[in-house]
């Protein structure tokens, strides 16, 4: 297991003109948000004051922003907000600004301006973007306009913490609710209400679907059947590992799943800011706000320990060496069971000639204690200097892994998820809220909410191995970005692309853009990834020009600008 000091905020010289983050070898980069403005920079400035006084859209990159004072109008093309003309806005494409009068506009009145909760997802099984305002959730596309599922009458009082989606591969959109009272609603687009409930402890802090489907045997079919799988973090910083049998299968109409508790993790000692999984499942990582991101195996948590009853002769002879063969001593994994339900048990409610379940309430540790993990459990712990919101594993670079600090950190850090050591950080002067990879160049993308006064910018873009700031966009006055997640295409991409058929257009339709959460109740898309592409290479490789590193994960010597 590989600990890091404390996030570096600052570097120290190595010696040849550069900086390395204080504690590690790794090399530390500078952003360029406080580098001398050149005659054209002061221009843009001064033109952004301008086009803020007159009320102007000056933002290059934003697809779709709300300008109205207006919070209480509902219709189509929005979120809890119109679709309505404003011929005041511009845009702007191919060099020059140009007006258009009938904007998308997606307001998001009592979107909550909290750091700590997460309320973007996307469905790309149903191409659907739900965004959580409140205590109720609201689910947008191009197809369909805003919808919205009833909020029932326990719940108007609780406001949404964290919303994800299931996986794309499972098919079945469906999308987990975290509440501040602690209850987790488990709703598929196809279903009317709930399937799921599950009421925790504590209040849910944060929610994340694993990306890939998982073998298991079937609770009440006895066949081996694809389930997803679920983390749920609270407030107290436990971290609550959910297996979830969707019972959907043709011909199966008295079976209809199961919400099992594989595992608790108690090693934050305070909430849970950020979960984020490997693009193959085989890792997740959790961020708190204790400062710490931890790094765990999909495998070493779900695996029983050892009986400590039944000994080899070499548990035998380490004995009183190692903590998990001592049956009095503390272990980071303790050996339980695992929570289900059977609905075949409960009446049925037939709904428009579909047999439904009564929803289920579920508690964790009824019928037993699942694994049980603590300290010692996680493959590698980092240690920041704020809070872990923003974590991202790469898309295209196995073995790389981003995390972001907050207010007293205001750093990106880049490590090796194998090995545990820091590869580079980039201290950008604002707390980071999201990390992004592309997933068609090496870049990463990262959005920022508390920043120094004079730091006006909300979203960056960054290339790696380099750590090159290639983009960034400023947002006029005091706006923050809370959470992003990406998107594909644009909004109405389809349609626009027939429209004005130009190169920006198609490249955002091939690259797709991310969805923005701000400060000022509105949801934003931002295309950030339209600019010509740009070498990446240098004299370092993908894991900070380690050779060894990347011999152990088979890489050859760069040569070319090809994702790997």
């Amino acid at each position: 297991m590989f600990i890091s000091g404390p996030g570096p905020v600052t570097g120290v010289s190595d010696g040849r003109g550069g900086l390395l983050g204080s504690g590690t070898n790794a090399p530390m980069f500078s952003s360029k948000f406080f580098e001398q403005e050149t005659s054209d920079q002061i221009m843009e400035r001064f033109e952004g004051r301008i086009a803020a006084a007159l009320e102007i859209d000056q933002t290059s990159r934003t697809l779709s922003i709300s300008r109205s004072s207006e919070r209480d109008r509902i219709g189509r093309g929005s979120i809890a907000g119109n679709k309505r003309k404003q011929p005041m806005q511009t845009a702007w494409k191919d060099g020059q600004w140009l007006s258009d009068g009938d904007f998308s506009v997606l307001d998001a009145p009592q979107l909550r301006d909290d750091f700590y909760c997460s309320v973007l997802a996307y469905c790309h099984t149903s191409k659907t973007l739900a965004v959580g305002l409140n205590n109720r959730v609201y689910l947008w596309s191009e197809e369909s306009g805003v919808q919205y599922p009833r909020v029932e009458e326990n719940r108007r009082n609780t406001y949404v913490t964290s919303l994800s989606f299931s996986s794309t591969q499972g098919g079945n959109s469906i999308l987990a609710i975290g509440r501040s009272n602690g209850q987790i609603g488990l709703w598929s687009l196809d279903d009317e209400n709930d399937r799921f409930q599950s009421q925790q402890p504590d209040a849910v802090a944060c929610l994340s679907f694993k990306p890939v489907l998982t073998r298991r045997e079937s609770e009440g079919l006895g066949v081996m059947v694809d389930t997803e799988e679920l983390l749920v973090g609270d407030e107290k910083g436990v971290v609550r590992y959910y297996s979830i049998e969707w019972g959907n299968s043709p011909g199966n109409t008295q079976w209809y799943g199961a919400m099992n508790l594989m595992a608790k993790i108690e090693i934050h000692t305070q909430q849970i800011c950020g979960l984020a999984w490997s693009p193959d499942g085989e890792y997740f990582a959790t961020g708190g706000n204790d400062n710490i991101c931890c790094l765990f195996g999909t495998r070493d948590v779900l695996t029983p320990p050892p009986s400590p009853f039944v000994q080899g002769p070499l548990q035998t002879l380490m004995t009183g060496l190692i903590p998990s063969f001592v049956p009095n001593a503390p272990s980071h994994r303790t050996l339980g069971s695992t929570l289900g339900y059977n609905p075949l048990q409960l009446p049925d409610v037939l709904q428009g000639g579909i047999i439904r379940p009564l929803r289920t309430h579920l508690t964790p540790g009824r019928g037993g204690i699942p694994i049980h993990v603590t300290e010692g459990g996680q493959r590698h712990k980092w240690i920041h200097s704020a809070a872990v919101k923003a974590i991202a594993f790469c898309p295209w670079q196995r073995g790389l892994i981003a995390t972001g600090g907050g207010s007293n950190d205001r750093a990106i850090h880049f490590y090796h998820a194998y090995s545990g050591a820091c590869l580079a950080t980039i201290s950008v002067q604002a707390q980071v809220t999201s990390l992004i990879w592309s997933t068609t160049r090496r870049e990463i993308a990262a959005t920022f909410g508390y920043a120094q006064p004079e730091h006006p910018y909300r979203i960056a873009v960054f290339s790696w191995p380099d750590c090159r700031q290639v983009v960034a966009i400023p947002w006029a006055g005091e706006m923050r970005a809370l959470y992003a997640i990406p998107y594909p295409g644009g909004p109405n991409e389809a349609s626009r692309q027939r429209t004005e058929g130009g190169r920006w257009w198609s490249r955002t339709a091939e690259e797709g853009c991310i969805v923005v959460a701000s400060s000022d109740e509105s949801v934003k898309f931002h295309e950030v990834w339209a600019e010509a592409r740009k070498s990446t290479g240098g004299r370092e490789g993908l894991l900070g020009g380690s050779d060894i590193l990347e011999s152990l994960e088979g890489m050859d010597k760069e040569g070319g600008d090809v994702i790997r």
